[in-house]
């Protein structure tokens, strides 16, 4: 049993030595070994310090390719399972950097191991002290927004780079007229000559002021302030002097200590973008698992989290999108509360089978050319997307739904609704 001062981590482990030696090898690489011994590693030293092999589950062949430079002796057959290892806080203390150097390190480098992935992470309360976690998170979101419950509906300005800020400007207009939540900038969006992050300020917030003296509601606009650290808190204070209510940064372009760091200074949530995630997550014997991937953002302090969403454009299954957004939903340490932002090729046709299959509502929906590209114009893609989900959480069919709205007649016609005939599993 791993004690209180303890990480244990989880790994899928694959390689053609005995089980138990690749896990050996793993916990003496990551804690006090080398691949000799030496005089200064006695047995108190190792008892007090070596990361411990707490169980060895072998599991079915994955057909997986092996890693380069893999040892495979002859005539021995690959072999897989889940390894749980158990490091002690001692060694590094409540420290995500150290935490990483720890569990991850070294060990996608190892020989031993024709596959390694890192599944999971069981972290212990001294990391609740080091990390207050999101500041905002799902409530504080839903108050900002003054949207008590239902889905969050949003998009991402399209087209992604190349707007001028007026154009910009008369984008957020149509966009806050029609009801959409929550906007964002996207992620290649930074700070370029020709559409400076001052000057989309200063016309986005003039514009949410104006729509919402229009019409009592003022959507949340995320701008994306990734950059160095001294720019990044720059970006952070121009925003919130302006009246801004959300900042957008890219995790792994400025790593979970920059997350950190300047959740410690920031007053406004920050929407937590996945970037480059597909370099740790994709190859499915080696990397880091978003299980794991998201426990480290959230404790460094996004309030959004991207998940992806389903039949979605890029490589994840249905299956591995709602493994991801119940790791964001579920608790860790006792809070942690992140939203799940679901993304990529989202369009109203699948509104009912997110709901049926997440059975929640907290849950902030991206829609770019989801809602850009409806045949009749954004404000015509935000109202069919509001009908979809709509009918999705009263029980109405999709269809008798888009019978009484035209927009989301058109919408169905024109981006279809991948489950009609039943889940895609």
């Amino acid at each position: 049993m791993p004690a209180a001062s303890e990480v244990v981590a989880t790994y899928l482990v694959e390689t053609y030595l005995p089980l138990e030696q690749a896990a050996e090898a793993i916990a003496g690489e990551q804690s006090t070994g080398t691949f000799t011994a030496v005089a200064r590693e006695t047995p108190e030293l190792r008892e007090r310090f070596a990361a411990r092999v707490l169980s060895v589950d072998e599991l079915p062949p994955t057909g997986n390719p092996d890693l380069p430079g893999t040892t495979r002796p002859r005539d021995a057959m690959k072999r897989s399972a889940q390894v749980r290892i158990a490091f002690g806080l001692g060694n590094f203390g409540p420290s995500l950097p150290n935490l990483l150097a720890a569990v991850a390190g070294n060990l996608f480098e190892l020989r031993q191991l024709a596959g390694i992935r890192l599944l999971d992470l069981d972290l212990p309360a001294p990391f609740a002290q080091r990390y207050p976690g999101p500041q905002y998170g799902v409530r504080g979101t839903r108050e900002l927004l003054d949207r008590p419950d239902g889905v969050l509906l949003g998009t991402i300005v399209k087209p992604s780079i190349g707007l001028p800020p007026e154009e910009l400007r008369l984008v957020v207009r149509e966009l806050a007229e029609a009801g959409i939540d929550f906007i964002k900038d996207d992620e290649l969006m930074g700070n370029p000559p020709h559409s400076p992050l001052a000057d989309r300020v200063a016309v986005v917030t003039e514009e949410l002021d104006k729509a919402a003296a229009r019409t009592g509601r003022r959507p949340m606009y995320a701008f994306n302030i990734t950059d160095d650290l001294d720019r990044m808190a720059a970006n952070h204070d121009l925003v919130n002097a302006a009246g801004g209510t959300c900042v957008m940064v890219c995790v792994n372009l400025v790593g979970f200590s920059a997350l950190a760091w300047l959740r410690e200074r920031c007053a406004l949530p920050i929407h937590g973008h996945r970037a480059m995630t597909g370099v740790y997550t994709r190859a499915p014997q080696l990397g880091i698992d978003y299980v794991a991937w998201s426990k480290l953002a959230r404790l460094a302090g996004a309030d959004h989290l991207h998940t992806n969403g389903l039949s979605n454009k890029f490589y994840e299954t249905d299956e591995e999108v709602l493994c991801s957004i119940t790791a964001v939903r579920t608790p860790l340490l006792g809070g942690y509360e992140t939203l799940p932002v679901l993304s990529s090729g989202q369009t109203p046709g699948l509104a009912g089978e997110t709901y049926r299959r997440t059975n929640t509502t907290d849950l902030l929906v991206l829609a770019g050319g989801g809602i850009h590209g409806h045949p009749s114009g954004p404000t015509a893609g935000v109202t069919a997307m509001r009908a979809a989900w709509s009918a999705a959480t009263s029980g109405t069919a999709l269809e008798a739904a888009a019978s009484r709205v035209p927009a989301l007649q058109e919408a169905l016609n024109k981006f279809g609704s991948p489950y009609a005939g039943g889940s895609r599993g």
